[in-house]
């Protein structure tokens, strides 16, 4: 699925990266806690989120998302919108909530960056 065919499964407008538009993604993950997007997302994926911060396209470039997909109708300040022009990283703004855009996401194919989490995270 590309983020085209993302953009008007989720009926979301396109804040940045107009150009990169054709970039195939096959995965996702959505959180509110970027800790949990450190942990847990991977590179290439959309990260669906109601955070705007600067402190969102951060964590997505560190991770090399492929895009920033904000839920629940939310839009960035500016210098969100500026950063993440800086660096080339897509925002899409959709006005489904979370739950809704996951499972449409889902239900053509794309899948999470992890199913399920150990009852101890990793700890012996």
């Amino acid at each position: 699925m590309t983020l085209n065919d993302v953009a008007e499964l989720l009926d979301a407008d396109v804040l940045s990266g107009h150009d990169q538009l054709g970039i195939e993604v096959k995965t996702g993950f959505g959180a509110d806690l970027m800790s949990d997007v450190l942990a847990f997302a991977k590179p290439g994926s959309m990260l669906l989120t109601g955070l705007t911060n600067p402190q969102v396209v951060r964590t997505a470039d560190i991770l090399d998302i492929a895009a920033i997909i904000l839920v629940r109708g939310k839009r960035p300040a500016p210098e969100t919108i500026h950063l993440a022009r800086e660096i080339n990283m897509p925002i899409l703004s959709t006005r489904f909530i979370l739950f809704e855009s996951v499972g449409r996401l889902y239900a053509k194919g794309v899948r999470g960056c992890i199913e399920r989490v150990d009852n101890n995270f990793g700890r012996p």
